[in-house]
Parts: C-alpha cells; sequence; structure tokens
C-alpha cells in the first residue's frame, strides 16, 4: 500500500488568518496508482484525490506555479499525514 510522508509536502504561504498551509500534488494520494488505476483517466483521479483530501480538510490548490496541487492546512504535518495514510487504507480496503 501506498503512503505519504512529510516529504511529500511543500511548504507555502499562510493564509489571510497566519495559519501554515502545506501543498503536495494530487499523485501523492492516488490509491490507484498509475499500474492499478488503467480504468480512470487523469481527471477522474484528480477528483477521486480530491475527495479523499477533503475528508482530512484539504482543497484544491488553484496557482499557476503548482498545477495539480491539494492545500492543507495544519500546524502538525505528522498527523496531517497520518489521518491521510489512516484515509488512503481505509479506500483500498473498501
Amino acid at each position: 500500500m501506498k503512503t505519504i510522508d512529510r516529504n511529500a509536502f511543500e511548504r507555502v504561504r499562510n493564509d489571510v488568518n497566519g495559519n501554515p498551509r502545506y501543498v503536495c500534488h494530487f499523485l501523492s494520494l492516488d490509491i490507484h496508482g498509475s499500474d492499478k488505476g488503467i480504468g480512470y483517466g487523469l481527471s477522474e483521479r484528480y477528483a477521486m484525490a480530491c475527495k479523499l483530501a477533503n475528508k482530512a480538510g484539504g482543497r484544491k490548490y488553484h496557482n499557476k506555479s503548482y498545477g495539480g496541487g491539494i492545500v492543507f492546512q495544519s500546524y502538525s504535518l505528522d498527523e496531517l499525514c497520518d489521518c491521510l495514510n489512516r484515509l488512503m487504507a481505509k479506500e483500498v480496503t473498501a
């Protein structure tokens, strides 16, 4: 099973309230992977990754410099990684 760690995230500017934000590429959250996602197009895989990220508080990152990004607001990146790994494990077994 694929897991995500803190190296998959990039620190971006804080939000308007000063809260820290991190961005990861949607392929880091792709539970099907390139070999198992044969039946899914890239846009469908992006939609599934966004839906998974929404459960952990992630949102689409609309920025020209980071295409296909998902942004998270978090003070603890380790807790965020643990939460995402639990969600991905649940999606794989479901």
